[in-house]
């Protein structure tokens, strides 16, 4: 699962943070006041992906919203996990 503690809100307020857990990528960055979480299935980076590919959801850029977005992140993973498999494989 992917752990909160391992993404810094001051971060994304300077840059964009992006990660993997088996085969689903995702980035978090700061949109306006407030963060933007976008996954899609891997192998390929952000840019490379196509757009219907991406699915996004917006939070507070706030502790609170970045503990809420990786719940978001973890159910998103387990709800869809025969994509993220399948990109394995």
């Amino acid at each position: 699962m992917i752990d909160s503690a391992t993404i810094s809100i001051q971060y994304i307020k300077k840059d964009d943070f992006t990660g993997s857990y088996k085969g689903m990528r995702y980035r978090l960055s700061k949109v306006g006041d407030g963060m933007e979480v976008v996954i899609w299935p891997g192998p390929y980076n952000f840019i490379k992906t196509p757009e219907q590919k991406k699915q996004r959801k917006e939070f507070p850029l706030t502790i609170e919203g970045k503990e809420e977005a990786v719940r978001w992140l973890n159910e998103q993973y387990e709800v869809q996990r025969p994509l993220w498999d399948s990109v394995l494989n």
